[in-house]
């Protein structure tokens, strides 16, 4: 096995651990809805999860721990990224809110501020900044 086959498969299951994390954020009601399984295929398939590995997640999302990101740029790199997914996706609502809320606590964040993390994600997001900008903001926005 070369080293980069270990850096790939290393890669690969912390983009399922993340996966997982927010497949069980989605079922903390016990059920996925539409707007859920719509926001999960299009994360899927950006984290590279193949269709086997998406419907074992799906089934046994439990078994995955959740490592959120220890970096605080890491964590603003992922919630850019979701941010950006809701956005794109036009699934932006009440409901996809309160979702990206749940995740965003589930990367980390402050559960006291998390509403207003979010909500600047967002207005960020739709504003087409970039990542560096994003971060740069956030970080702005907490001091």
């Amino acid at each position: 096995m070369s080293f980069s086959d270990l850096f790939d498969s290393g890669f690969k299951k912390r983009n399922e651990d993340h996966f997982a994390a927010i497949v069980r954020v989605a079922m903390d009601d016990g059920i996925i809805s539409d707007e859920e399984k719509t926001f999960l295929d299009r994360l899927a398939r950006n984290l590279d999860i193949g269709e086997s590995d998406y419907k074992t997640i799906l089934k046994d999302y439990q078994s995955h721990p959740i490592n959120p990101p220890t970096s605080y740029d890491r964590r603003l790199e992922r919630l850019y990224d979701l941010a950006r997914m809701v956005y794109v996706d036009h699934i932006k609502g009440d409901h996809e809110e309160i979702l990206l809320r749940k995740i965003a606590v589930g990367l980390g964040f402050n559960p006291e501020n998390v509403k207003y993390v979010v909500d600047k994600a967002l207005t960020l997001v739709s504003d087409g900044v970039d990542l560096d900008t994003f971060i740069e903001e956030i970080k702005m926005m907490n001091k």
